[in-house]
């Protein structure tokens, strides 16, 4: 069942990839959603029409829940789909970006995959038999240390709003490691954590197609996945920490204690 799922998924990812990399010139004009930071371009759309469309083809009888369409989790067997995460990149041709769709069986993501169109990297993993970038295993780094680490970390929608409290984390973290990036990908730092290019990550506020793939393909590489707290991650969650598992005590101790 999740087999045939995935390789639809992994089918359907690749399709969008080349929908989206022959737009990302920079070029796409672009729609406000909630406000001035919150994206949306045709590529979006055209993305996700292709992907939707797909899957109830190949499984009339799945709910989707889609980034720009919506949808009702109403079955036990769910698509979280985004058609591209990483749209503000998109829209000004900073070439980094994703299609991620994760298939979610009774709450619990089963298969995920992450495209990343760019340079041709598909990400995937199925529960139980590990993770893979291209078809080659991949596998979290190994570093035991925050302050040997190289961190991601992302700013949601709502970031105006409670700057403080996420520039007060990324202080803390900052002056305990090697360095923070922000790639503007939620998908794509996942990815990152789960071959080793980062050693943790952490964001607030995203919606279950932002993480669902991604986080799998972290806990199958052999990482870790909590919220804030350090408490098991659960899909409508607000908060999540990624990491190898061997730093993830260590940055969630930093990024908790800069919660006022």
């Amino acid at each position: 069942m999740i087999g045939a799922r995935l390789e639809t998924a992994k089918t359907l990812a690749r399709a969008a990839g080349a929908l989206i990399r022959g737009a990302c010139d920079g070029s796409a004009g672009y729609e406000l959603k909630r406000n001035s930071t919150d994206l949306v371009t045709a590529t979006d759309v055209a993305a996700e029409s292709a992907i939707v469309s797909g899957i109830r083809a190949a499984f009339p009888d799945d709910a989707i829940v889609a980034e720009e369409q919506g949808g009702d989790a109403d079955r036990s067997i769910v698509w979280y789909v985004d058609p591209l995460d990483g749209t503000t990149n998109f829209a000004h041709g900073f070439p980094v970006f994703a299609v991620s769709i994760a298939v979610v069986v009774e709450q619990r993501t089963e298969a995920g995959v992450v495209y990343l169109p760019v340079w041709d990297w598909l990400y995937s993993a199925a529960r139980g038999e590990g993770a893979f970038c291209n078809g080659a295993p991949i596998h979290v780094s190994q570093t035991e240390s925050l302050e040997r680490s190289l961190l991601g970390t992302g700013f949601p929608y709502n970031r105006r709003e409670i700057a403080d409290e996420l520039l007060g984390r990324v202080a803390r973290a900052f002056a305990h490691s090697q360095g923070i990036r922000r790639a503007g990908a939620a998908s794509v730092d996942l990815c990152f954590v789960a071959s080793g290019q980062l050693d943790g990550y952490w964001e607030q506020n995203l919606a279950p197609w932002d993480w669902a793939a991604g986080a799998l393909i972290v806990e199958e590489a052999g990482g870790r996945i909590s919220d804030f707290e350090g408490a098991p991650f659960c899909l409508g969650g607000r908060t999540l920490c990624a990491s190898n598992g061997r730093i993830h005590d260590q940055l969630v101790s930093r990024i908790t204690a800069c919660v006022a």
